[in-house]
C-alpha cells in the first residue's frame, strides 16, 4: 500500500508541476490530477477505516466504562490537578490504571467515551498493557505511525479528536474541483480565444473564500468566551499546533496589540467576506484584505498549506484590470495578446463556436446549479446557532463548511516520549533520555521550527494527544513498541533518536508537560531557553516490548521487530 501512495503522489506531482511550469491546463489535464487526489483519499481510507466494524457500540462501552469507574471510585487517589481531563491512578492487587475523561475541544461535539487502561502484572513477572473491554481493534491502524506526513492527500475523513478531517484537506478538494472548471476542454493554449474564464466559476471561488472567512468568524463568535472578551490572542501564539519562532515575539506583544489583533480578526472575518457582494472596488478590496490576512497568519503560525490555499479563491476576487500590472506588456506578451482579442470583439470578429466551447458552457452551467443545490445545507448550517466546522454533507466534498480554532487552550501541554536501557524502568538511577520530534515543542532550548506549507503530521497528532489520554490515542502506544525495536520508519519522523547507533531501549514511557514561552528578556530567554516547562506527571506507563504483546495481539497488529 505504501508503494501505490507512493505512485500515485508522484504522478500528481508530475502532472502538477508540468501545470506550473508550463502554465497549461485544460479539463481533461485538471480532472485527472483531481482524480489522482480522490484515489490517494480512497487509498487512505483503507487504512483509516481499518477495525471500525469491530469496535462496540458508544452507548455499550460507556456503561462498561461507568461499571468500571463505579467499583473502583473508592479506590482512587492521587487525584492529578491542572491536566485537561479528570485522572485519577487506581491502585488494586492487579496494577496500575488510569480513568480519563477528556475535554471536547476545538469544536469538536464528539463525546468521547471513557476507555479505562491497566498495566497488569503477571505470576511470571511480565507485565501487560490492558483495557476491560479487550479485545477491540483500534479504530487507527498501526499503519499511521510510519506514514503520518507521506501525504496530506490519504486522511481526509479522520481527524484524533472528533472524527473530522482537517479542514484545510476538504478545503483543497473543493479548490481542486473548481479548479477543473477554469480551464479550456482540450486546448494546452496559454491564452486560447472563445475560452475566456467562466464567471459561473469565478463566482463559485469566491463563494468558497466567503464562506471560509465567514464559517471562522461564526464559529468564532459562537464558541470560545475568550473571542467575545477578545482575550484569545493573549493565548493562541503560545498554544497554537506548532508555534513558529515569530509567534514567540509576538506573544510578547502588549495586551491592547492583542485587543487590536482580536478585534481585526472579528472584521476580516465577520464584516469583509461580505465586501465580494458589493461592487468591484469592494470585491477588490476584500481580495486584497484576505491576501494580507493569509501572509500574516502564516508568518505567525506553522498551518500546513492552509493559509497559502485560502489565498488561491481570493484571486477570483480581481479582475483583469487589477492583475495586468503581473504580465509582460512587450510585443506578443499576453498582456499584448489580450489587448488585440478585446479591440476585435467590437468589430464582431469572435471565432465561431465550437462544439468544446458549447460542451464547456453548458458543464458550467451544471456546475453552477450543483454547487447552488449543494450549498443549501452549508447556509444552513452557517444560520444555525449549533454550527459545526470543517464538515461535508457530500461524499465528494465539494461544498464544505469551513471553521478554524472554534475555541482555544488556554494553556500548553506536551506528551514527551522518553527511553532507557535500564533493565529496571523503577530504579532511582535509569537514565531517561528524550526523543525529539522534528517540529514540536522539547527541548526548552531549542528554536521553533518554521515549516509552512509543510506539515509534520505526526507534529500535529502529537498535539492532539497532549491534551487527551493516549487510551484515546492508541496510536501512540503503537509508536512506543516501533520506538523500542528502534524501528527505521518510525525512527524517521523524528529529529533525534537518543539510541541511535545503539542498543534499543528497554523501557518507553510517556511524560505530561505543561509549556510556557520564556520571557523576553527574563532569567530563561538569557540562557537561551525558548520554552519553560513544568511536569505535570506521566503520560502512560514504562513498557517494553514484552509489555505490549498482548496489548498489540489483541488489536492485530504486527509486534515491532528489533532491527
Amino acid at each position: 500500500m505504501d508503494a501505490n501512495l507512493d505512485a500515485l503522489a508522484l504522478l500528481g506531482l508530475a502532472v502538477s508541476s508540468f501545470v506550473l511550469l508550463t502554465g497549461c491546463a485544460n479539463m481533461v489535464l485538471m480532472a485527472a490530477l483531481w482524480v489522482l487526489y480522490m484515489s490517494l483519499v480512497s487509498v487512505g481510507q483503507v487504512w483509516y477505516s481499518f477495525g471500525s466494524a469491530q469496535e462496540c457500540s458508544l452507548a455499550t462501552q460507556r456503561r462498561q466504562n461507568q461499571e468500571f469507574l463505579d467499583i473502583h471510585s473508592r479506590d482512587n487517589a492521587d487525584l492529578a490537578t491542572g491536566l485537561s481531563c479528570e485522572a485519577a491512578v487506581q491502585r488494586s492487587a492487579g496494577g496500575e490504571g488510569c480513568v480519563c475523561r477528556p475535554p471536547r475541544t476545538h469544536g469538536s461535539t464528539h463525546d468521547w467515551p471513557a476507555a479505562p487502561v491497566r498495566l497488569e502484572d503477571h505470576s511470571d513477572g511480565s507485565r501487560e498493557l490492558r483495557s476491560p473491554t479487550q479485545p477491540r481493534r483500534a479504530a487507527v491502524p498501526p499503519t499511521l505511525i510510519w506514514t503520518p506526513e507521506r501525504s496530506e492527500l490519504s486522511a481526509v475523513r479522520w481527524d484524533p479528536t472528533s472524527g473530522k478531517a482537517q479542514g484545510w484537506e476538504s478545503q483543497l478538494l473543493e479548490t481542486g474541483f473548481l479548479g477543473v472548471f477554469l480551464c479550456p476542454l482540450w486546448t494546452l493554449s496559454r491564452l486560447p480565444s472563445g475560452t475566456p474564464p467562466s464567471q459561473i466559476v469565478l463566482w463559485g471561488f469566491r463563494w468558497l473564500i466567503f464562506r471560509i472567512m465567514l464559517g471562522a468568524g461564526l464559529i468564532k463568535i459562537r464558541g470560545d468566551q475568550c473571542w467575545r472578551d477578545l482575550t484569545c490572542m493573549d493565548f493562541h501564539y503560545e498554544t497554537q499546533p506548532v508555534p513558529n519562532p515569530a509567534a514567540y515575539f509576538l506573544h510578547q506583544s502588549p495586551w491592547w496589540a492583542h485587543r487590536f489583533e482580536t478585534l481585526s480578526n472579528h472584521f476580516l472575518e465577520l464584516v469583509v467576506p461580505f465586501f465580494v457582494f458589493l461592487g468591484r472596488r469592494l470585491c477588490i478590496l476584500h481580495g486584497a484584505l484576505q491576501i494580507l490576512f493569509q501572509v500574516v497568519l502564516v508568518i505567525s503560525g506553522n498551518l500546513s498549506f492552509l493559509n497559502w490555499l485560502t489565498m488561491v479563491p481570493s484571486i477570483a476576487c480581481f479582475d483583469d484590470a487589477a492583475l495586468g500590472f503581473l504580465f509582460p506588456s512587450g510585443p506578443g506578451g499576453l498582456k499584448d495578446q489580450v489587448l488585440k482579442m478585446q479591440e476585435e470583439a467590437p468589430r464582431g470578429a469572435r471565432p465561431s463556436l465550437r462544439f468544446g466551447c458549447v460542451a464547456r458552457r453548458a458543464v458550467h452551467v451544471a456546475l453552477g446549479v450543483l454547487v447552488a443545490w449543494l450549498s443549501v445545507p452549508v447556509v444552513l448550517n452557517l444560520l444555525s446557532p449549533t454550527q459545526v466546522m470543517n464538515t461535508s454533507f457530500n461524499s465528494l466534498r465539494i461544498v464544505n463548511t469551513y471553521g478554524a480554532f472554534g475555541s482555544i487552550t488556554k494553556e500548553r501541554t506536551e506528551v514527551i516520549l522518553q527511553g532507557t536501557a535500564s533493565p529496571n524502568a523503577s530504579a532511582p538511577d535509569a537514565v531517561w533520555e528524550d526523543y525529539e520530534f522534528k517540529c514540536k515543542p522539547g527541548d526548552p532550548g531549542r528554536r521553533p521550527c518554521l515549516i509552512s506549507p509543510y506539515h509534520h503530521r505526526l507534529d500535529w497528532l502529537m498535539w492532539f494527544a497532549a491534551f487527551q489520554t493516549y487510551e484515546h490515542n492508541e496510536w501512540i502506544i503503537h509508536l512506543a513498541g516501533k520506538l523500542l525495536a528502534n524501528d527505521r520508519g518510525a525512527l524517521a519522523l523524528l529529529a533525534f533518536n537518543p539510541f541511535e547507533d545503539r542498543a534499543p531501549p528497554r523501557w518507553v514511557r510517556g511524560e505530561h508537560y505543561r509549556y510556557k514561552f520564556s520571557r523576553l528578556g527574563g532569567q530563561h530567554a538569557a540562557a537561551g531557553r525558548w520554552w519553560v516547562r513544568k511536569r505535570i506527571g506521566p503520560y502512560f506507563p514504562p513498557v517494553s516490548l514484552r509489555d505490549l504483546e498482548g496489548y498489540f495481539r489483541s488489536r492485530g497488529w504486527p509486534l515491532p521487530e528489533l532491527e
